[in-house]
Protein backbone atom coordinates (compact mmCIF):
# COMPACT_ATOMS: atom_id res chain seq x y z
CA UNK A 1 0.00 0.00 0.00
CA UNK A 2 1.04 3.74 -0.26
CA UNK A 3 -0.21 7.04 1.75
CA UNK A 4 -2.76 8.17 -0.88
CA UNK A 5 -4.41 4.92 -0.85
CA UNK A 6 -3.88 4.48 2.75
CA UNK A 7 -5.49 7.45 3.64
CA UNK A 8 -8.72 6.53 1.16
CA UNK A 9 -9.25 3.10 2.62
CA UNK A 10 -9.15 4.54 6.36
CA UNK A 11 -11.48 6.93 5.04
CA UNK A 12 -13.62 4.59 3.48
CA UNK A 13 -13.51 2.64 7.00
CA UNK A 14 -16.59 3.91 9.26
CA UNK A 15 -16.93 3.30 12.76
CA UNK A 16 -20.13 1.71 14.02
CA UNK A 17 -21.24 3.34 17.44
CA UNK A 18 -24.08 1.19 17.88
CA UNK A 19 -26.38 4.02 18.84
CA UNK A 20 -29.68 3.24 17.19
CA UNK A 21 -33.17 4.71 17.78
CA UNK A 22 -34.78 4.78 14.10
CA UNK A 23 -31.43 5.32 12.61
CA UNK A 24 -28.05 3.56 12.48
CA UNK A 25 -25.28 5.72 13.16
CA UNK A 26 -21.28 5.77 11.93
CA UNK A 27 -18.53 8.19 12.43
CA UNK A 28 -15.61 8.24 9.88
CA UNK A 29 -12.66 11.13 9.39
CA UNK A 30 -12.01 13.59 7.28
CA UNK A 31 -9.18 13.66 5.14
CA UNK A 32 -6.81 16.77 5.02
CA UNK A 33 -7.11 19.10 1.87
CA UNK A 34 -4.81 22.01 1.42
CA UNK A 35 -8.35 24.36 1.36
CA UNK A 36 -9.77 23.05 4.54
CA UNK A 37 -13.16 21.81 2.86
CA UNK A 38 -13.86 18.09 2.76
CA UNK A 39 -13.65 16.93 -0.48
CA UNK A 40 -17.20 15.96 -2.00
CA UNK A 41 -15.79 13.00 -3.42
CA UNK A 42 -15.01 11.64 0.15
CA UNK A 43 -18.51 12.29 2.19
CA UNK A 44 -20.22 10.39 -0.68
CA UNK A 45 -18.34 7.75 -1.07
CA UNK A 46 -18.15 7.49 2.78
CA UNK A 47 -22.38 7.91 3.07
CA UNK A 48 -22.75 5.31 0.99
CA UNK A 49 -20.22 2.62 3.25
CA UNK A 50 -22.37 3.83 5.69
CA UNK A 51 -25.58 3.18 3.86
CA UNK A 52 -24.23 -0.06 2.48
CA UNK A 53 -23.32 -1.38 6.32
CA UNK A 54 -27.48 -1.47 6.56
CA UNK A 55 -28.48 -3.74 3.94
CA UNK A 56 -27.81 -7.50 3.20
CA UNK A 57 -24.95 -8.29 1.37
CA UNK A 58 -26.45 -9.90 -1.59
CA UNK A 59 -28.28 -6.58 -2.37
CA UNK A 60 -26.05 -3.96 -4.00
CA UNK A 61 -26.07 -0.25 -4.16
CA UNK A 62 -27.71 1.00 -8.42
CA UNK A 63 -28.16 3.96 -7.61
CA UNK A 64 -27.60 7.26 -5.40
CA UNK A 65 -29.04 10.92 -5.63
CA UNK A 66 -27.56 13.25 -3.23
CA UNK A 67 -26.87 17.00 -2.55
CA UNK A 68 -24.01 19.03 -1.04
CA UNK A 69 -25.76 21.51 1.98
CA UNK A 70 -22.52 23.10 3.48
CA UNK A 71 -18.80 22.56 3.17
CA UNK A 72 -17.07 20.59 5.39
CA UNK A 73 -14.59 21.26 7.70
CA UNK A 74 -10.82 19.00 7.13
CA UNK A 75 -10.31 19.47 10.94
CA UNK A 76 -13.81 17.14 12.96
CA UNK A 77 -14.81 14.15 11.57
CA UNK A 78 -18.54 13.01 10.22
CA UNK A 79 -21.56 11.32 11.51
CA UNK A 80 -23.53 9.35 9.56
CA UNK A 81 -27.35 8.67 10.10
CA UNK A 82 -28.71 6.09 8.17
CA UNK A 83 -32.57 5.74 7.59
CA UNK A 84 -33.91 2.52 6.48
CA UNK A 85 -36.26 3.51 4.59
CA UNK A 86 -37.66 0.63 2.60
CA UNK A 87 -36.94 -2.84 2.41
CA UNK A 88 -39.14 -5.03 -0.35
CA UNK A 89 -38.65 -8.23 -1.98
CA UNK A 90 -36.17 -6.82 -4.54
CA UNK A 91 -34.70 -3.53 -3.15
CA UNK A 92 -33.96 -1.52 -0.54
CA UNK A 93 -34.29 2.32 -0.02
CA UNK A 94 -31.22 4.15 2.79
CA UNK A 95 -31.40 7.78 3.56
CA UNK A 96 -27.90 8.74 4.76
CA UNK A 97 -27.17 12.14 6.40
CA UNK A 98 -23.46 13.58 7.24
CA UNK A 99 -22.99 15.62 9.98
CA UNK A 100 -20.50 17.94 11.02
CA UNK A 101 -21.06 20.15 14.11
CA UNK A 102 -24.73 19.08 14.37
CA UNK A 103 -25.32 20.33 10.85
CA UNK A 104 -26.30 18.56 8.16
CA UNK A 105 -23.35 18.76 5.21
CA UNK A 106 -25.01 15.89 2.85
CA UNK A 107 -28.36 14.24 2.52
CA UNK A 108 -28.41 11.59 0.29
CA UNK A 109 -30.93 8.54 -0.74
CA UNK A 110 -29.51 5.23 -2.14
CA UNK A 111 -31.31 2.50 -3.68
CA UNK A 112 -29.85 -1.43 -3.47
CA UNK A 113 -31.09 -4.03 -5.83
CA UNK A 114 -30.63 -8.15 -5.61
CA UNK A 115 -29.16 -9.50 -8.60
CA UNK A 116 -31.66 -9.98 -11.28
CA UNK A 117 -31.74 -11.16 -14.83
CA UNK A 118 -32.98 -8.62 -17.25
CA UNK A 119 -32.56 -6.93 -20.56
CA UNK A 120 -28.97 -5.69 -21.68
CA UNK A 121 -28.13 -3.16 -23.99
CA UNK A 122 -24.90 -0.29 -23.70
CA UNK A 123 -23.66 3.00 -25.27
CA UNK A 124 -20.49 2.18 -26.59
CA UNK A 125 -17.28 3.33 -25.74
CA UNK A 126 -15.79 6.06 -27.74
CA UNK A 127 -13.15 4.86 -30.12
CA UNK A 128 -9.28 6.12 -31.12
CA UNK A 129 -8.96 7.90 -27.44
CA UNK A 130 -5.20 7.42 -26.80
CA UNK A 131 -4.00 5.08 -23.94
CA UNK A 132 -3.34 6.13 -20.82
CA UNK A 133 0.33 5.18 -20.81
CA UNK A 134 0.57 7.46 -23.56
CA UNK A 135 -1.15 10.49 -21.73
CA UNK A 136 1.06 12.84 -18.96
CA UNK A 137 -0.20 11.98 -15.56
CA UNK A 138 -0.91 14.91 -13.12
CA UNK A 139 2.48 14.87 -11.57
CA UNK A 140 4.19 14.89 -14.92
CA UNK A 141 1.97 18.46 -15.33
CA UNK A 142 1.89 19.83 -11.92
CA UNK A 143 5.33 18.33 -10.14
CA UNK A 144 7.32 21.32 -10.52
CA UNK A 145 4.29 23.82 -9.26
CA UNK A 146 5.24 25.65 -5.97
CA UNK A 147 1.31 25.71 -4.92
CA UNK A 148 -0.20 23.62 -1.79
CA UNK A 149 -3.05 22.12 -4.22
CA UNK A 150 -0.94 21.50 -6.92
CA UNK A 151 1.72 19.81 -4.75
CA UNK A 152 -1.91 17.44 -3.12
CA UNK A 153 -3.00 16.95 -7.17
CA UNK A 154 0.21 15.85 -7.81
CA UNK A 155 1.22 13.36 -5.30
CA UNK A 156 -1.58 12.76 -2.51
CA UNK A 157 -4.51 11.99 -4.45
CA UNK A 158 -5.36 8.14 -4.49
CA UNK A 159 -6.36 8.13 -8.26
CA UNK A 160 -4.12 8.54 -11.55
CA UNK A 161 -6.22 11.08 -13.58
CA UNK A 162 -5.38 11.57 -17.13
CA UNK A 163 -6.86 13.75 -19.68
CA UNK A 164 -7.97 13.64 -23.38
CA UNK A 165 -7.33 15.42 -25.15
CA UNK A 166 -4.93 17.68 -22.16
CA UNK A 167 -5.46 18.87 -18.37
CA UNK A 168 -7.08 22.02 -17.85
CA UNK A 169 -5.23 22.83 -14.68
CA UNK A 170 -3.18 25.90 -15.79
CA UNK A 171 -4.74 26.52 -19.22
CA UNK A 172 -7.07 25.50 -21.99
CA UNK A 173 -5.68 24.53 -24.34
CA UNK A 174 -7.19 23.43 -28.38
CA UNK A 175 -10.76 24.25 -28.70
CA UNK A 176 -13.28 25.49 -26.52
CA UNK A 177 -15.45 22.32 -26.14
CA UNK A 178 -18.17 20.92 -23.49
CA UNK A 179 -16.43 17.90 -23.43
CA UNK A 180 -13.25 15.47 -22.84
CA UNK A 181 -12.39 11.96 -21.11
CA UNK A 182 -10.52 11.35 -18.03
CA UNK A 183 -8.48 7.69 -17.73
CA UNK A 184 -8.54 7.09 -14.07
CA UNK A 185 -7.14 4.34 -11.69
CA UNK A 186 -6.22 4.37 -7.81
CA UNK A 187 -2.23 4.37 -7.27
CA UNK A 188 -2.72 1.02 -5.69
CA UNK A 189 -4.39 -2.83 -5.17
CA UNK A 190 -7.50 -1.97 -3.21
CA UNK A 191 -9.19 -4.81 -1.36
CA UNK A 192 -11.30 -7.73 -2.98
CA UNK A 193 -14.60 -5.95 -1.56
CA UNK A 194 -17.17 -5.01 -4.06
CA UNK A 195 -18.91 -2.27 -1.56
CA UNK A 196 -15.62 -0.38 -1.54
CA UNK A 197 -15.07 -0.58 -5.10
CA UNK A 198 -18.29 1.05 -5.71
CA UNK A 199 -17.91 3.92 -2.84
CA UNK A 200 -14.40 4.62 -4.15
CA UNK A 201 -15.91 5.22 -7.94
CA UNK A 202 -18.22 7.63 -6.70
CA UNK A 203 -14.93 8.82 -4.71
CA UNK A 204 -13.17 9.63 -8.04
CA UNK A 205 -16.39 10.93 -10.12
CA UNK A 206 -16.32 13.82 -8.23
CA UNK A 207 -13.01 14.95 -9.18
CA UNK A 208 -12.98 16.27 -12.71
CA UNK A 209 -17.00 16.38 -13.84
CA UNK A 210 -17.38 19.64 -14.07
CA UNK A 211 -14.26 20.36 -15.68
CA UNK A 212 -16.27 20.39 -19.29
CA UNK A 213 -17.97 23.41 -18.17
CA UNK A 214 -14.65 25.17 -17.64
CA UNK A 215 -13.21 23.62 -20.92
CA UNK A 216 -16.18 25.07 -22.69
CA UNK A 217 -15.51 28.67 -21.64
CA UNK A 218 -11.37 28.62 -21.63
CA UNK A 219 -11.62 28.66 -18.03
CA UNK A 220 -7.93 26.74 -16.69
CA UNK A 221 -8.90 25.88 -12.83
CA UNK A 222 -6.31 28.87 -12.29
CA UNK A 223 -8.58 31.37 -13.57
CA UNK A 224 -8.35 34.24 -10.99
CA UNK A 225 -11.47 34.71 -8.95
CA UNK A 226 -12.84 31.16 -10.15
CA UNK A 227 -15.59 29.88 -7.63
CA UNK A 228 -16.71 26.47 -8.11
CA UNK A 229 -18.69 23.99 -5.70
CA UNK A 230 -20.53 20.68 -6.22
CA UNK A 231 -24.48 21.67 -5.43
CA UNK A 232 -25.66 17.96 -6.38
CA UNK A 233 -24.35 14.74 -7.36
CA UNK A 234 -26.41 11.52 -8.92
CA UNK A 235 -24.77 8.56 -9.80
CA UNK A 236 -25.81 4.89 -11.13
CA UNK A 237 -24.52 1.54 -11.63
CA UNK A 238 -24.85 -0.55 -14.13
CA UNK A 239 -21.55 -3.39 -13.81
CA UNK A 240 -19.20 -4.23 -11.64
CA UNK A 241 -15.58 -2.91 -11.66
CA UNK A 242 -12.16 -2.18 -10.10
CA UNK A 243 -10.88 0.97 -9.66
CA UNK A 244 -7.56 0.10 -9.27
CA UNK A 245 -7.44 -0.96 -13.26
CA UNK A 246 -7.70 1.68 -15.78
CA UNK A 247 -11.29 3.35 -16.47
CA UNK A 248 -12.46 5.62 -18.55
CA UNK A 249 -14.46 8.55 -17.63
CA UNK A 250 -16.30 10.47 -20.31
CA UNK A 251 -17.52 13.68 -19.61
CA UNK A 252 -20.10 16.53 -21.03
CA UNK A 253 -21.58 19.40 -20.50
CA UNK A 254 -24.84 19.92 -21.95
CA UNK A 255 -26.11 23.59 -20.53
CA UNK A 256 -24.47 26.02 -18.23
CA UNK A 257 -26.92 29.01 -17.12
CA UNK A 258 -28.09 31.55 -14.13
CA UNK A 259 -24.40 30.51 -12.38
CA UNK A 260 -24.83 26.61 -12.66
CA UNK A 261 -23.38 24.13 -15.15
CA UNK A 262 -24.25 20.76 -15.46
CA UNK A 263 -22.12 17.85 -16.68
CA UNK A 264 -22.92 14.41 -17.63
CA UNK A 265 -20.56 11.47 -17.69
CA UNK A 266 -19.97 7.41 -18.29
CA UNK A 267 -17.34 5.43 -16.81
CA UNK A 268 -16.02 2.13 -18.92
CA UNK A 269 -13.19 -0.69 -18.41
CA UNK A 270 -10.65 -0.37 -20.60
CA UNK A 271 -12.24 -3.38 -22.62
CA UNK A 272 -15.45 -1.20 -23.44
CA UNK A 273 -17.68 -2.45 -20.91
CA UNK A 274 -19.96 0.54 -19.82
CA UNK A 275 -19.77 0.78 -15.32
CA UNK A 276 -21.44 3.55 -14.67
CA UNK A 277 -23.32 6.97 -15.29
CA UNK A 278 -22.91 10.06 -13.25
CA UNK A 279 -24.75 13.48 -13.18
CA UNK A 280 -23.70 16.54 -10.95
CA UNK A 281 -24.37 19.88 -11.16
CA UNK A 282 -22.27 22.78 -9.60
CA UNK A 283 -21.80 26.55 -8.98
CA UNK A 284 -19.58 28.25 -11.34
CA UNK A 285 -18.90 31.68 -11.09
CA UNK A 286 -16.37 33.91 -12.78
CA UNK A 287 -15.64 37.63 -12.03
CA UNK A 288 -16.41 39.16 -15.57
CA UNK A 289 -18.69 36.03 -17.22
CA UNK A 290 -18.54 37.95 -20.76
CA UNK A 291 -14.99 37.51 -21.18
CA UNK A 292 -15.13 33.41 -21.34
CA UNK A 293 -17.85 34.59 -24.11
Amino acid sequence: MNGPIDGLLSTLHLTNTGARTTEDIFTGPSQWMPLGRVFGGQVLAQSLMAAMHTVEPERIIHSMHGYFLRPGDVEHPITFSVDRLHDGRSFSTRRTHAFQNGEPILSLIASFQTRDEGLEHQLAMPEDLPDPESLPSTADVLGTVDHDVARYWASERAFDMRHVPSPIYLEVAGERVPRQAVWMRAFGRLPDDPNQHRAALAYASDYSILEPILRAHGAAWTTPGLKIASLDHAMWWHRDARVDEWLLFTQESPSAAGGRGLSLGRIYTRDGVLVASVAQEGMVRVPNPTTFD
